[in-house]
């Protein structure tokens, strides 16, 4: 087949996450049984317009806010110099591309989260922000009626995502169980030659984008109360953001008392993620929704413990009590608690590294592969 993938951001994109790597993954699989593959995207700065990645034909074209690519697909699939396509995929991250409106073969929506309350934690500045917020949290619910089967007008569009709790959303969309498959992720890791020890201070690591629904500001909060119970820990924050944001960040670890115990690293390469990821001892993550939460098992295969919110998404990537722990409650108070218990004695702490490891055994992404394959070779 030849195969079209909408999505908002490309792998090369500075702000790419876990979604982003998660397509690139299966897209290469699917080039590697023979279907070809052309993945249009945003632009960004010092991108290219069109380039190959992994086999992967890329094409970069709008701009990855107020509906840019998609206007931008809308125009290049009607009106662009392009080959004819036998499957074209819906990448949801908010807002999808509206492909039962102008697409008429075949069509996969592909989503790895709702976003329900995400909407009111964007980046703008007041009162756009609620504005904006308003507007997607209220009108989300509509953009699936595009996707359902309504009789006489609409043909169903299926679904693919990558856990239950995303499944469970959709549904509350309206979107029928049967036309919902789960194809559980994979996970690459680049593991070091040998495993650096631990370091010898307890060092909790976030690792994610730096934005207010990964809950980077709570992981903040949950450090500065284990702080003041008179532990002796380091806070590592890996992941990028808007520099105004990151400022704020900054001024807030200095408000709670912690910016001597806090290291901001930036971007670091997958090998430095993965060094840093062993030699830590737990990773926090309090992001309020999430599709699977990648971090999670990437943390877990470096035998490291997780302690996450309990939200979608972070309850299907934790095995909750051995690969790390999910909140009862979603605050920073618990999160303090939780790791504390972790770490309570060397004894509990190596129970929980070795569920780590077991659990984040279970993931790869040649088993992924074959399931996305499957499914995609069956739509009609």
């Amino acid at each position: 087949m030849n195969i079209l993938v909408l999505s908002w951001r490309d792998p090369k994109h500075p702000m790419a996450g876990g979604a982003e790597q998660v397509m690139h993954e299966h897209m290469k699989g699917w080039i590697a049984a023979g279907h070809k593959v052309t993945f249009f995207s945003s632009r960004f700065p010092g991108s290219k317009q069109e380039e190959k990645l992994d086999g992967v034909d890329i094409v970069r074209q709008g701009k990855d806010l107020f509906l840019g690519v998609q206007l931008s697909a809308f125009w290049w699939y009607l009106f662009g110099s392009h080959d004819k396509f036998d499957l074209v995929i819906d990448e949801f991250h908010g807002i999808p591309f509206f492909t039962p409106l102008y697409v008429r073969v075949p069509k996969l929506a592909v989503l790895q989260e709702v976003a329900r309350e995400v909407w009111w934690l964007n980046p703008l500045p007041k009162p756009f922000n609620w504005i904006i917020g308003w507007i997607g949290y209220t009108l989300e619910p509509f953009l699936f009626l595009f996707y359902r089967d309504i009789p006489f007008i609409n043909k169903s569009v299926p679904f693919m995502t990558g856990s239950q709790s995303a499944k469970d959303d959709l549904a509350r969309m309206g979107i029928k169980s049967n036309d919902i498959t789960i194809v559980p992720h994979g996970v690459i890791i680049e593991t070091p030659s040998k495993l650096p020890p631990k370091e010898k201070e307890n060092t909790i690591v976030f690792l994610g984008a730096l934005t207010r629904d990964k809950g980077i500001e709570d992981a903040l909060r949950a450090f500065a109360i284990l702080s003041k119970n008179g532990n002796d820990n380091l806070l590592w924050i890996i992941g990028v953001g808007i520099s105004n944001y990151v400022t704020h960040l900054k001024k807030l670890s200095r408000r709670l008392g912690i910016e001597g115990k806090i290291k901001f690293f930036g971007f670091v390469s997958q090998k430095e993620k993965f060094e840093l990821l062993a030699r830590a001892h737990v990773l926090i993550n309090p992001s309020i929704r999430e599709g699977w939460g990648l971090v999670n098992i990437e943390a877990n295969r470096m035998g490291t413990p997780v302690v996450a919110y309990r939200s979608p998404g972070l309850v299907d990537s934790v095995k909750d009590g051995q690969s790390g722990v999910v909140c009862k409650v979603n605050t920073p108070g618990n999160l303090s608690r939780e790791i504390e218990k972790i770490l309570s004695s060397p004894q509990t702490y190596k129970t929980f590294q070795y569920g780590s490891r077991r659990w984040a055994s279970q993931f790869n992404w040649e088993k992924s592969k074959k399931l996305s394959l499957k499914l995609l070779e069956n739509i009609k």
